[in-house]
């Protein structure tokens, strides 16, 4: 039986690659809802809403390190902060195009952080991703 998630939910403030991994993952069929956002100050308000009494908790969350606005860092400093009940069930993953190991050890040592994977997804560590956490 093939695993599926309620929810993924994209930030990248590259629309281009946001488009690519929406068709990747809808390819694939891991997920009943995916959600892409440009910006990390939205995806917070997002995170932070409610329908019916309940929060949106994406079971992933794939977040790209350099955005203008608000970068991956700062959504991190400030996704910290929230409750529980509004933060993603299960697995944060860092996206990147950077070649700086800083970045690496960074993510590594945030607590909310499961993996940090280099731009643009692919089908193989997606599954590896699912299988790992699901």
């Amino acid at each position: 039986m093939k695993k599926k998630v309620n929810c993924i939910l994209l930030i990248d403030d590259d629309e281009p690659t946001n488009y690519l991994h929406q068709i990747l993952l809808e390819d694939m069929d891991i997920a009943d809802e995916i959600i892409a956002m440009q910006n990390a100050e939205e995806a917070l308000e997002f995170l932070k809403s409610e329908e019916e009494g309940e929060h949106p908790r994406p079971d992933i969350i794939f977040l790209d390190i350099n955005m203008p606005v608000m970068n991956g860092w700062e959504f991190l400093e400030e996704y910290n902060k929230l409750p529980q009940s509004q933060k993603g069930k299960h697995v944060m993953i860092m996206l990147t195009t950077s070649v700086n190991p800083d970045d690496r050890q960074k993510a590594t040592e945030d607590g909310s952080v499961q993996d940090f994977i280099n731009k643009p997804l692919e089908e193989e560590v997606v599954k590896s991703i699912i299988n790992d956490f699901f």
